[in-house]
């Protein structure tokens, strides 16, 4: 159980209110209500000062240049369908591909669906974080349609994003292996419930956030490409190399973004930097809740820390590669805050490793433990 132990160090509780479910799979005549929302930590709003919006405005033929190029032309990107059965060959041959992708995902044992499910839903709650980049000040889709470069950005990318939960939806359908219907209440929860990332519509918060998070996605994705691999699903393993890939371009982007703050504000840059470090990045689907189990994003941590899907270590060392990448030790030119700054998000990583070293020996003490998850059934999973 070291995620449930390490990560909520880093990651909020969310604290729900148990539903009592009935056993109908049809949905009950009598209305439930949704779980109280949980206390939120954070809920600061428009701390950016409002003069620094102009350095967004200046930096918008930069955005043209320098990000909107790392999207890719729709004809040139996949689609879901690249990968799935094909619905418009003979039915005999439709139905063989189907079973060819059951027989694949026959043997995938049920921890790394667990895994697999809990991406797919983070991936499926896109509303949320296209709603949540557009509240950020200065670089908001004013109209729904802007042509402003930063709005094109955050709507193309929206689309390429899009694409990854409704492959990953489909391909588990298809597999046999999950409830769809307890996974669908638990994207139908997550939308609703939204997310706290703490980004106060600030923009450099906000483009901190995401570079982490695209991150924290890529190495996820190529971690559950690899397991798939090696437990004998080699189409399920390209897919989520491919998504993976995306992340990948994606956190170059949003890097680039604040590369380019750290060169035009490098102290309010690096303390934006170490504000999100302090508040912890909290991973985007931390209010996931399936009507049954009020601590579900911890449980679904717990399993992924196990499997290595994404661990405390990959924690420390997605800072370590941020640290290098913007070249925060060398850093010059700050005030004294920003100096405190970058002394705390420069010394974060080993600070990091020892508590996930705690983390383990208290895991190896309560010994192993186990948790049933709805999206497979209610089976159990150890974690």
């Amino acid at each position: 159980m070291l995620a449930a132990h390490y990560l909520n160090t880093w990651i909020p509780h969310t604290h729900h209110h148990r539903l009592t479910v009935k056993s109908s799979r049809l949905p009950s005549i009598t209305a439930v209500a949704a779980p109280p929302p949980p206390l939120l930590k954070h809920q600061k709003t428009h701390s950016m000062p409002p003069e620094k919006i102009e350095i967004f405005k200046s930096l918008e033929t930069w955005a043209t240049d320098n990000v909107l190029p790392l999207l890719k032309p729709v004809e040139n990107c996949w689609q879901p369908q690249n990968w799935l059965p094909d619905p418009t060959v003979p039915f005999d041959e439709f139905t063989d591909q189907v079973r060819a992708l059951r027989d694949r995902t026959a043997e995938l044992p049920d921890d790394y669906f667990v895994v697999l499910v809990g991406d797919m839903i983070t991936e499926d709650a896109l509303p949320t974080y296209q709603t949540m980049i557009n509240t950020l000040d200065g670089v908001r889709d004013e109209t729904g349609a802007s042509r402003n470069p930063w709005a094109l950005w955050t709507r193309a990318w929206t689309a390429e994003e899009n694409r990854h939960g409704d492959l990953l939806r489909t391909y588990l359908y298809l597999s046999g292996r999950v409830d769809m219907l307890m996974i669908e209440r638990t994207v139908q929860y997550l939308i609703g419930a939204g997310m706290d990332p703490g980004s106060e519509n600030n923009p450099y918060l906000g483009f901190v956030y995401t570079s982490f998070q695209e991150r924290a996605t890529f190495v996820s994705h190529g971690n559950t490409a690899r397991l798939a691999k090696d437990r004998g699903d080699p189409v399920l393993a390209r897919i989520c190399g491919t998504i993976a890939a995306d992340e990948k371009r994606h956190e170059n982007a949003y890097s680039k973004i604040v590369e380019k703050l750290l060169e035009v504000d490098p102290t309010g840059a690096v303390v934006a930097i170490g504000d999100m470090m302090r508040k912890k990045i909290t991973m985007p689907a931390h209010l996931m809740y399936d009507g049954q189990d009020p601590h579900l994003f911890d449980h679904f941590s717990a399993v992924a820390q196990r499997l290595g899907v994404y661990t405390a270590g990959d924690y420390a060392d997605i800072m370590e590669f941020l640290i290098g990448r913007w070249r925060l030790e060398k850093l010059e030119g700050l005030t004294d805050e920003g100096r405190r700054a970058q002394d705390f998000v420069c010394g974060l990583a080993p600070r990091i490793r020892k508590l996930q070293e705690r983390a383990e020996e208290k895991a190896k003490k309560l010994g192993p433990q186990g948790v049933k998850f709805s999206w497979i059934f209610n089976r159990e999973v150890a974690l």
